[in-house]
């Protein structure tokens, strides 16, 4: 019997240094990119948890028949389109930077090299490519409301498309390493 547990505790110490070296690589492109991708959902479910706590409960931003007040059967209070297009801003501004945070540390940690600037350098970078993705992915969202009348939802999902494009290659190519 203890042999089967020391033979059992040896293959999850084995498990475990595969997977540290896994996530500790940052040449392997293909690793890389299946990280990035990992650690984007990450932010980008911060993104969305920040994002719909602001527009259910701080800065209203949902109409009656958007699909996340659907989907969990919240009652909403009718809201103006202006209201609601000041409040999708405030709500992408809030969830723009605490995504950013959770996508830079685990960025740092797991995906890329850094050293190509100073730490201060790199996360001006960082932030500053993320708020060009923001801005035009925002203005998208802002558009599809304010002209086409588009769910909040399906305007912050395209905000969140932009991003991810513009943010990994400014990140790859500008901010980092490799």
């Amino acid at each position: 019997m203890l042999e089967f547990a020391n033979e059992r505790w040896v293959g999850y110490v084995t498990i475990m240094a595969g997977a540290k070296q896994i996530l500790l690589e940052k040449n392997h492109a293909g690793l890389q990119f299946l990280k990035y991708a990992l650690c984007g959902g990450l932010a980008f479910l911060a993104d969305l948890a920040v994002f719909y706590l602001m527009a259910v409960f701080v800065f209203p931003a949902l109409t009656e028949n958007d699909f996340f007040v659907q989907w969990l059967q919240l009652e909403v209070e009718p809201l103006a389109t202006a209201a609601r297009l000041r409040n999708f801003w405030l709500g992408k501004t809030a969830s723009f930077i605490v995504a950013n945070l959770v996508a830079y540390v685990l960025n740092v940690l797991f995906v890329f090299k850094g050293g190509k600037h100073p730490r201060h350098h790199e996360v001006a970078l960082f932030f500053a490519v993320s708020l060009v993705a923001f801005l035009l992915g925002t203005w998208t969202g802002d558009a599809l409301i304010r002209f086409f009348g588009i769910q909040t939802t399906l305007s912050n999902l395209s905000a969140v498309f932009f991003a991810v494009l513009i943010n990994y290659a400014g990140r790859k190519f500008f901010i980092f390493r490799g």
